[in-house]
C-alpha cells in the first residue's frame, strides 16, 4: 500500500544520506597505493633530511601497548607539516602496528582528499566543517560517532592531530570534534579502554 511504499522510500533516503556522509569521512584503504607510498616515502625523506630519528625506548612501549587485546591505540600528535600524516602511517605500518586512520584538515583539494582517503586519511563530514560549537550536530554527528566507535572496536590505530600546521599551539576545531567522539565511545561503553599515546614531531626545518 501507499504507507509501506512511503516507509520504504524514507528508509532508502536515509540510507543514501548516511552512505554519502560515510563517503565524506573515509574511503576503503588501497593496498596498492599504501605499498607505493611506503616505498616512495623513505626515498623522499632521504632527499629532504639527513636522518629521521625515533626514541627507541618509547617505540618499544607503544609496541607493548599494541599487544593489549581489545584496547585500541589513539595517537595524539603535534602537527608541524602535511608530511606528518604519511610519516606516522609509514612508521606504524612498518612496525607491524597496522595502517592507522589519520585525521586530516578540511582545507585541501578534492584530488588530494581522495588520495589521502585511500591511504587511511579521514575527514569531518562537510556539515561539520565550521567553527566549534556545542549545538546539535544532527545526522553527520551521529554518523561520525558510530564511525569512530567502529574504528576503536576494530582496534585500528587512530591518529588525531591536535593543532593545525605549522604548530599553532592551540587545540583546533577539528581536533575537538574527533576527541569528543573518542570520549563518547568510552562513556557509552563501545570500548572498555583506549591507550592514549602522545606523539611529538619536530623538524630542523619543516618541509
Amino acid at each position: 500500500d501507499e504507507g509501506s511504499r512511503g516507509d520504504e522510500g524514507s528508509r532508502q533516503h536515509w540510507k543514501e544520506e548516511i552512505c554519502q556522509i560515510l563517503g565524506e569521512i573515509q574511503a576503503p584503504l588501497s593496498p596498492l597505493l599504501l605499498r607505493l607510498c611506503h616505498w616512495m616515502l623513505p626515498k623522499l625523506l632521504s632527499h629532504l633530511f639527513l636522518s629521521v630519528q625515533l626514541q627507541r625506548g618509547q617505540l618499544e612501549m607503544v609496541l607493548r601497548a599494541a599487544r593489549t587485546p581489545n584496547v585500541p591505540l589513539v595517537f595524539l600528535c603535534t602537527h608541524q607539516s602535511q608530511l606528518d600524516g604519511p610519516l606516522l602511517s609509514f612508521l606504524l605500518l612498518s612496525q607491524g602496528i597496522g595502517a592507522p586512520r589519520v585525521t586530516v584538515g578540511a582545507w585541501i583539494s578534492p584530488c588530494l582528499r581522495s588520495l589521502l582517503q585511500c591511504l587511511g586519511g579521514i575527514f569531518l563530514p562537510s556539515g561539520m566543517v565550521q567553527p566549534w560549537s556545542e549545538r546539535d550536530e544532527g545526522l553527520p554527528g551521529a554518523v561520525l560517532d558510530a564511525y569512530v566507535q567502529e574504528v576503536l572496536r576494530s582496534c585500528q590505530p587512530l591518529v588525531i592531530f591536535l593543532e593545525e600546521p605549522p604548530g599553532s599551539l592551540q587545540l583546533s576545531d577539528p581536533a575537538r570534534h574527533w576527541l569528543l567522539r573518542v570520549l563518547r565511545a568510552l562513556r557509552d561503553g563501545a570500548v572498555p579502554d583506549v591507550h592514549v599515546v602522545p606523539v611529538g614531531i619536530a623538524y630542523d626545518v619543516a618541509p
